[in-house]
């Protein structure tokens, strides 16, 4: 199960990697175009790219982090966040895109959930099996 949740992460990043290459270019995509039909497509989109990227490289890494006053910090929820701030910082210096604060905090809202989900499945005693392996 854990070589096909890494498989798993890696694959969904290499997709969201993709899709920035795709916005980055200018190119068309059939994504965009389904995003753009959607009401506030763009932010869902950010909410759900980003927060299955982190639920998927938490559970590949096994949960690991810190634990600071009490509240665990899971290393693959910050390597998501700082992808994510490198990524949209570095929209302010391509022409074709534009820093978007809003896009930002779709993007922290889908990492804050999967972490809040993620740390209710961490409690189950199924995961606790999966995490012993």
């Amino acid at each position: 199960m854990t070589n096909l949740t890494r498989l798993a992460a890696l694959a969904f990043l290499l997709f969201i990697v993709w899709v920035i290459y795709m916005a980055n270019a200018g190119h068309n995509s059939v994504f965009f175009d389904f995003v753009a039909a959607i009401p506030y497509g763009d932010k869902l989109g950010h909410v759900g790219l980003f927060g299955t990227l982190t639920f998927l490289t938490v559970l590949a890494s096994k949960f690991t982090g810190w634990t600071l006053n009490n509240t665990r910090l899971y290393f693959g929820a910050i390597a998501v966040t700082l992808f994510v701030i490198g990524e949209e910082i570095s929209q302010a210096f391509i022409p074709s895109r534009t820093f978007d604060f809003a896009d930002l905090s779709a993007d922290a809202v889908g990492i804050l959930l999967a972490v809040l989900v993620l740390r209710k499945l961490e409690k189950t005693a199924g995961m606790q099996t999966y995490l012993q392996r």
